[in-house]
């Protein structure tokens, strides 16, 4: 049942499909475009209907129709096609079976070690066989699991037709990496009732709340004067930068939050004294909350240049996706079909917030709930990344059982 799921899983990683954020193309990267048309080819093959490739927004899209004669809402899968921002040439999975618990060298000559003493989740898989990278790469188990696994639930469901189950639509998209990937979804054309991205890590993630976020680009105008004849002259906006970041609640950062705490996340500094640029991300759970960190970005800006006598600090900030759980908990079908799936399989629904977003963030704004389920990858966009084949088998068998649950509906 499963003999094509790792198989099609290696051949996806080993494609490499980075996006790129400077990018104005869509996707952002040819890569992704030969994915997708790898991905046609392979629906085309396996019977799929509506196999097509939306130039305007980068998506495959494509049909298993229903095999029954009642209606019952239709619905969708989802999974991104590109990368994060980390190695991902020559992707080479190292296959442990059974593994024992004990720390893996991923790669002897550079002393690279997946160790239980700094991965803890290592231990729950002992007995299980894992799939890692070499050391020198990522894996993209973010998301090419997930695509896997649909690819795999679908062939299950064309193969068996004793499964029974309504329209089902499937969508492969580019960007999602960098936060733009869903922008253009066409819900309308997707045509379903309701939808779920394979795009979460262990089993049993089932996710319908996640943050808003809004990202915070700022340019600081200094004055560079000679550092022999600056005083009273010398404005360095690198310290202004500094100074800045300063001003924010110290303990309001990704180190030392968790849940539904929010943050802002300085993850970009570069300048010079004449001239300075820093890079922000902000995240809520709150939606009041997340429009008061905005206001406190403002309101440092607006002091400080008050202080300074002239505007030397420009911000810009941008709106990015907002917590999905306000449009989910209207409709909460995709939710509680999931939770009873999972629990059909003896899996328990871990039901938590994001502490990020995924596609289904934007795309349930755009009027189609989408919550998140597990795709079983563990340490995602860097090397020690990891996925069990079992929990990709238990995402494969929560596509179907949700497929099976739906066409029960009356």
């Amino acid at each position: 049942m499963y003999e094509n799921l790792v198989p099609r899983f290696i051949r996806y990683v080993q494609t490499e499909t980075r996006s790129d954020e400077t990018s104005t193309t869509i996707p952002t990267t040819q890569s992704q475009v030969d994915f997708a048309k790898m991905l046609m080819n392979e629906l085309t093959e396996m019977g799929l209907e509506e196999v097509e490739y939306n130039t305007n927004n980068g998506y495959v899209t494509a049909t298993l129709p229903s095999n029954i004669d009642k209606e019952v809402p239709a619905i969708g899968f989802i999974a991104h096609m590109d990368t994060a921002d980390f190695n991902a040439e020559n992707v080479q999975p190292q296959i442990h079976e059974n593994y024992d618990g004990s720390a893996i060298v991923l790669n002897e000559e550079e002393n690279i070690i997946l160790s239980p003493a700094d991965f803890p989740n290592l231990k729950k898989y002992v007995g299980q066989t894992l799939i890692t990278t070499d050391g020198t790469t990522l894996l993209g188990s973010d998301d090419k699991s997930g695509i896997a696994e649909i690819m795999t639930a679908l062939e299950i469901m064309l193969n068996d037709p004793s499964i029974k189950h309504g329209k089902i639509r499937v969508g492969f998209g580019p960007d999602e990496e960098i936060g733009i990937g869903a922008d253009r979804f066409d819900v309308q054309h997707f045509a379903t009732d309701f939808a779920y991205t394979v795009d979460g890590g262990p089993v049993g993630e089932l996710e319908y709340e996640s943050f808003n976020a809004a990202s915070a680009r700022l340019k600081i105008q200094g004055k560079n004067v000679h550092p022999g004849t600056a005083k009273d002259q010398m404005v360095n906006a690198l310290k202004l930068a500094l100074a800045f970041d300063r001003k924010l609640p110290e303990l309001d950062a990704p180190e030392h939050t968790e849940g539904r705490e929010g943050f802002y996340h300085l993850h970009g500094l570069r300048g010079t004294e004449e001239a300075a640029e820093m890079e922000y991300i902000i995240r809520d759970h709150d939606r009041t909350l997340f429009e008061h960190r905005k206001e406190t970005m403002q309101r440092i800006t607006d002091a400080m240049n008050k202080e300074l006598g002239m505007e030397r600090i420009h911000l810009t900030l941008k709106d990015q996706y907002y917590n999905m759980r306000e449009v989910i908990e209207k409709d909460m079908r995709p939710v509680e079909v999931a939770k009873k799936a999972m629990e059909n399989l003896n899996i328990e629904p871990i039901i938590k917030p994001i502490r990020g977003g995924t596609d289904g963030s934007k795309i349930s704004f755009m009027g189609l709930p989408t919550p998140n389920i597990f795709a079983g990858g563990e340490n995602f966009h860097g090397r020690y990344e990891f996925v069990s084949v079992e929990s990709m088998q238990r995402a494969t068998d929560v596509i179907v059982e949700i497929a099976r649950l739906t066409a029960e509906k009356n």
